[in-house]
């Protein structure tokens, strides 16, 4: 063999080799996210005056960096649990106050990424603020963290209640000091909800709707939240009192993973 036809060989193996990654690249590119259904919708197209501070779009959360899935900070739900909350947030309006979502929607790929940090016993970054009183290894055991979740089916919110005017909140810096989140609300991260006893997603008894060391302002605060979404056919989470489901779910039995994004609306808005 010629040195030429050595050289000629090689450019040819190389080029052949460079259009192989290529073609894996397109095919990998070209693979769609998944939707959708139909009647899923963006909740600030039903009522755009509800509060949204979705929290796992960004690391002030548990695990402490931007979820999974979280592709734009936007609150997606089937449309019944979304013109079910725009009646609630009609009747706050009325006394002053807004609802205010932390959370709708969540894929499956989130639900995972939540399994994965709850494994890594290693990995306390925001322990200080979010479980301060629970051991990792008991997450799984006392149902902090499963590996299936109703907001996956999409008619699952967790939110709050904020007095009108909202006051502006300074924003989360990651490696700031943490404060436990069942700390007296002058103490824990700003949050301009009403007082509701501790902060959202606070792994701890006290953040069961009914706990009864939970009196005064932050009890009815909690009952001004839960008889509102109630009376229009919501169900709470007793362990959760920002855990909401509207019944009857339109899905009840389905475990979506298209990413939390208008993109992913089959309808679009």
């Amino acid at each position: 063999m010629t040195r030429l036809s050595r050289a000629a060989r090689g450019v040819i193996t190389a080029v052949a080799a460079l259009l192989t990654v290529t073609a894996a690249s397109t095919t990998a590119r070209a693979t769609p996210e998944p939707r959708a259904p139909k009647d899923f919708v963006a909740l600030s197209a039903v009522d755009s005056t509800i509060i949204q501070e979705m929290r796992y779009f960004t690391p002030h959360n548990f695990v402490g960096e931007r979820i999974d899935g979280y592709q734009q900070p936007v609150c997606l739900l089937t449309r019944p649990a979304a013109e079910a909350l725009h009646q609630a947030q009609r009747r706050l309006l009325r006394h002053g106050y807004s609802l205010k979502v932390y959370d709708c929607y969540r894929p499956q790929r989130a639900v995972d990424h939540f399994v994965r940090w709850a494994e890594d016993l290693d990995d306390e970054t925001m322990k200080a603020e979010f479980y301060p009183e629970v051991d990792k290894t008991r997450l799984f055991a006392d149902g902090y963290i499963a590996e299936k979740s109703g907001h996956s089916r999409g008619s699952t919110m967790d939110l709050t209640v904020v007095e009108l005017p909202a006051r502006p909140t300074r924003p989360y810096v990651p490696g700031q000091p943490l404060v436990s989140c069942h700390a007296p609300k002058s103490q824990r991260f700003p949050d301009n909800s009403l007082d509701m006893g501790t902060g959202f997603d606070c792994f701890d008894p006290l953040a069961h709707t009914l706990d009864p060391r939970v009196q005064g302002v932050q009890h009815a605060n909690r009952l001004l939240l839960k008889n509102t979404l109630e009376h229009l056919g919501f169900v709470n989470l007793a362990e959760e009192w920002w855990h909401y489901t509207y019944k009857p779910e339109p899905y009840p039995d389905t475990y979506f993973d298209f990413p939390v994004a208008r993109k992913s609306l089959t309808t679009k808005h």
